[in-house]
């Protein structure tokens, strides 16, 4: 047993934060002997678990220990100076709710989005910030905000990878002092005015009718010159335009039609006239 309280208070004295000085120091001896007159009771107020995904931030008199987050796993506090912070390690996901936006081109959008975190260093998470989850929260808002006031609709609409991209990196520059490593943004959905919607479906409408107008006068155009080639051809040769008219009789009769329209030649009609 005198070993096992020798050994706990070399521990404790490892640890102390050599700048609390003189008084600190008197405190820390009597927290120790406290604690080693009443053992073994005071054992499981000294002794501490936290989890794989988290880490211990410990305060000796209000200055963290050397050697910065303990964990995971067992260590070891003094009762009367230490208190300590657990700090989740694991990934945080969190909604960016929907941000009415003045683009570039003047164009009010409500985009929303999705940010994804992790605490990367627990000391800087406790001591440098308050609250590092209601700060990113704010911040990943504000971030979403300035960056698509730079853009235009078009833009917004078909660069959302690029826009996401560039949230990242800013939000993971802004956040690093904070011990926070932003690791995903992605924009979910882009709103848009009713009468925007409208107004673009009618331009899409208009452009798709402009586009068949255009392929059908394309059309038009090539059956013309087909035509064209076709008449030179059958001019070659008059027994062509007669099999074509054979032709045209068979599809006329193959429709079951009551009444059947014989064109005659004007030759014909001449020579009658003659007569």
């Amino acid at each position: 047993l005198s070993v096992g309280k020798r050994s706990f208070a070399m521990c404790a004295l490892e640890n102390t934060d050599s700048d609390i000085g003189l008084c600190g120091w008197i405190l820390v001896i009597f927290s120790i002997l406290l604690t080693l007159l009443t053992l073994p009771l005071s054992i499981w107020m000294c002794i501490k678990i936290v989890k794989e995904y988290e880490r211990a931030i410990i305060f000796r008199l209000g200055r963290i220990l050397r050697g910065g987050a303990k964990g995971p796993g067992l260590f070891f506090i003094l009762p009367c100076t230490d208190s300590f912070i657990n700090v989740d390690m694991r990934t945080i996901t969190f909604d960016i709710p929907p941000q009415e936006v003045l683009t570039k081109d003047s164009v009010t959008v409500s985009v929303d989005g999705v940010v994804y975190y992790r605490v990367q260093n627990a000391t800087l998470a406790v001591a440098n910030i308050t609250n590092a989850d209601a700060a990113t929260r704010l911040l990943a808002q504000t971030t979403l905000r300035n960056v698509l006031g730079t853009k235009n609709l078009a833009e917004i609409l078909s660069d959302r990878e690029e826009i996401a991209h560039s949230m990242q990196s800013t939000l993971d520059d802004a956040t690093d002092d904070w011990g926070i490593k932003v690791e995903r943004v992605e924009i979910k959905d882009v709103k848009l005015p009713q009468q925007l919607q409208r107004a673009m479906a009618a331009e899409a409408e208009a452009t798709r009718e402009a586009r068949a107008k255009v392929i059908a006068a394309e059309g038009e155009m090539n059956a013309s010159r087909a035509l064209k080639e076709a008449s030179l051809v059958i001019a070659e040769s008059p027994s062509a335009l007669q099999l074509r008219y054979l032709q045209t009789l068979n599809t006329i009769a193959a429709e079951k039609n009551s009444t059947i329209i014989f064109p005659l030649p004007i030759d014909m009609m001449q020579s009658f006239m003659k007569h």
